[in-house]
């Protein structure tokens, strides 16, 4: 078909390749809209390419939960409010990734992921947390809460929790191994993930309380516990 326009319509900018990356599936709902307080609380907490994706996730996901209508699934909630909760170089991001090439909130969590946390990263701390040994002088407790911190950096590592278990036992010194198998009323092993969760997780809380004891006894001139107290969270198997 010929082209009818003139020379100044062609040389004119192109009206199409302006629409968002991300597609809303269609709203047909009564009295639907996006508070203004809802939004604020969404841009509160804006991320800007530095700090943790995963931390970002989730603190996005509890705002977008206090949301509810009876028509309107969740999960478009969450494509209309996330590019508010970007800014700087996540921003950038976004506004650079393809029309209409981001579909389902699954495929936006997976670009968002790949992109601030590639497999690289993974690759690494999935290493730390395989290759992972309590350090000399370094407490029972200590050594848990570092353990349960790499697993929240990554908590894609794909481990179960049957092998954070058997790995965090492995990396123990000697004498810690064999109070956990004192605990246990024989081989720490032999019990059932959860009970040996349960085990070490109250064998930190009274090794924590211990040393704060302790410290408050010590003269000003001694060195502190660096022990920090455990938030009593499950280890991720996600």
């Amino acid at each position: 078909m010929a082209d009818n326009r003139t020379m100044a319509q062609m040389l004119q900018a192109p009206i199409e390749g302006y629409e968002d990356a991300i597609v809303v599936p269609p709203i047909n709902a009564n009295n639907f809209e996006l508070k203004q307080p809802l939004i604020n609380l969404v841009q509160s907490n804006k991320f800007t390419g530095r700090q943790d994706p995963h931390n970002h996730l989730r603190f996005f996901n509890k705002v977008t939960s206090t949301f509810r209508h009876p028509e309107v699934p969740n999960t478009s909630v969450k494509l209309l409010l996330f590019p508010f909760s970007l800014d700087g170089e996540a921003r950038d991001w976004l506004d650079k990734e393809p029309p209409r090439s981001i579909l389902t909130w699954d495929d936006l969590v997976s670009k968002f992921i790949n992109q601030f946390f590639p497999p690289s990263k993974t690759t690494y701390l999935r290493n730390k947390i395989t290759n992972f040994f309590q350090e000399p002088n370094e407490t029972f407790n200590e050594a848990w809460e570092r353990f349960k911190g790499l697993l929240r950096q990554c908590p894609h590592h794909g481990f179960s929790e049957l092998h954070q278990l058997d790995t965090f036992y492995n990396s123990l010194n000697s004498n810690d191994q064999d109070a956990l198998d004192s605990a246990a009323g024989g081989n720490f092993l032999d019990k059932m993930p959860q009970e040996g969760l349960a085990i070490i997780e109250s064998k930190s809380k009274v090794r924590y309380s211990r040393s704060r004891a302790n410290d408050s006894r010590v003269s000003t001139d001694a060195p502190l516990s660096n022990s920090s107290s455990s938030n009593n969270s499950l280890i991720c198997t996600k």
